[in-house]
């Protein structure tokens, strides 16, 4: 049914927006056995109500898709890819399984069945890659080992032996499913179940192939190359679609997630497309003032000019000189120069005696220090506080 044209589950269900799982729950119960195909055999008016109850408890039942609903409406029903929307009722999502029978087999434990089971989706695989903050920078490939089932290669997929083929199932016919007639509070309900003999397959194999003995799939590893995206972020994940197990019944292989981690730098930081060093300077440099280089994570080396007076935490931002957008790449972060100013920790008493001198000359009593609440802070400490700018 087209989105326009559905009614607010809540309303379908009729209950609250408040209600809980349990009420939700027991409001299907009761209209699914109302508008059941079984107890209104001919009416089809109510097996399309029994479609739209069994649609809106579907969604209402999971915490994350009724989220979903909750914020976008129908409307979230058309998001795509993993994680996105809750599709019709005759998708649940667009995956392998869903629909009418899955609802009947939770409900009624069987299925209202007997049509033949059709090709199944491979799963999909996971994979999490580390790698360096530079080579996030500049993008780069790396070799990754995956043990993954494929198709037989000798059979094709079929597990039946060269020259052989499989069966058409006796017991099922063909069709996967054997049915059941079940005696309710509904009255006489037909339920099909998965076919003992075949497996649900529909299919026997009396002559197996070598390769898989039978199993149509086999276990191996596979070398792949995988892009590393300039700009990737720590958390990030990339789809390698077709990389994933193999399909049933000549189904479609799943997909290959791949999660990106990121080492954390020496002497970068990172937040977003923007970098942070802290860079030392000498008491004398950040007195008087100085002309410094600095090295960027690309290693391009950057003249920066540090006026006289310059204090410790000072910021100077070097445009242009951070990550690279993943989204945008005509567009980069910048690279914020951290001024951490080194107090001398070893002197003789000629230096000493300057430094008294000097504090004389400004007036400031000799021999106390100011207390400052930095000068106990580490390196990366520096640099947080002074990026919040605290």
């Amino acid at each position: 049914m087209p989105t326009e044209s559905k009614r607010d589950y809540y309303e379908v269900l009729s209950v609250e927006r408040s209600a809980n799982v349990d009420e939700i729950k027991k409001a299907y119960r009761q209209l699914a056995r109302k508008w059941h195909p079984d107890v209104n055999q001919g009416d089809a008016s109510a097996e399309e109500k029994f479609k739209e109850v069994a649609e809106a408890y579907e969604v209402l039942s999971d915490a994350q898709k009724r989220g979903a609903y909750d914020r976008f409406g129908h409307a979230a029903s058309s998001g795509g890819g993993p994680g996105g929307g809750f599709g019709g009722f005759d998708g649940f999502g667009g995956g392998s399984g869903g629909g009418l029978d899955d609802i009947l087999n939770v409900f009624f434990g069987g299925g209202g069945g007997g049509r033949r089971p059709g090709p199944q989706r491979g799963d999909d695989l996971r994979y999490d890659i580390e790698i360096t903050l530079e080579e996030a920078l500049k993008g780069s490939e790396k070799t990754i080992t995956i043990p993954r089932t494929e198709n037989c290669d000798i059979c094709g997929g079929n597990g039946a032996a060269p020259g052989t083929k499989p069966d058409t199932c006796v017991q099922c016919g063909g069709v996967g499913t054997t049915r059941q007639v079940q005696q309710t509070i509904l009255g006489t309900v037909q339920t099909s179940v998965t076919c003992p003999r075949c497996s649900g397959r529909g299919q026997v194999v009396k002559s197996p192939c070598g390769g898989c003995v039978g199993r149509g799939k086999v276990r191996k590893t596979r070398e792949l190359k995988v892009p590393v995206p300039s700009g990737v972020d720590d958390g990030m994940q990339m789809p390698i679609r077709g990389e994933g197990e193999a399909g049933t019944l000549n189904g479609p292989p799943g997909d290959l997630y791949v999660f990106f981690s990121v080492k954390e730098h020496e002497h970068f930081e990172r937040d977003g497309i923007d970098l942070y060093i802290s860079q030392p300077l000498t008491f004398v440099q950040a007195t008087l003032g100085d002309t410094i280089s600095v090295t960027t994570l690309a290693g391009e080396v950057v003249t920066l000019n540090i006026p006289e007076g310059t204090q410790n935490g000072t910021r100077f931002k070097l445009r242009g000189h951070g990550m690279p957008n993943i989204r945008q790449r005509s567009q980069k972060g910048d690279l914020t120069v951290v001024i951490a100013v080194q107090v001398p920790t070893k002197l003789n008493e000629d230096q000493k005696k300057a430094l008294r001198s000097f504090a004389e000359l400004r007036g400031e009593v000799a021999g106390q220090t100011p207390d400052h609440h930095e000068s106990g802070k580490g390196l990366w400490e520096r640099i947080k506080h002074a990026v919040k700018g605290d």
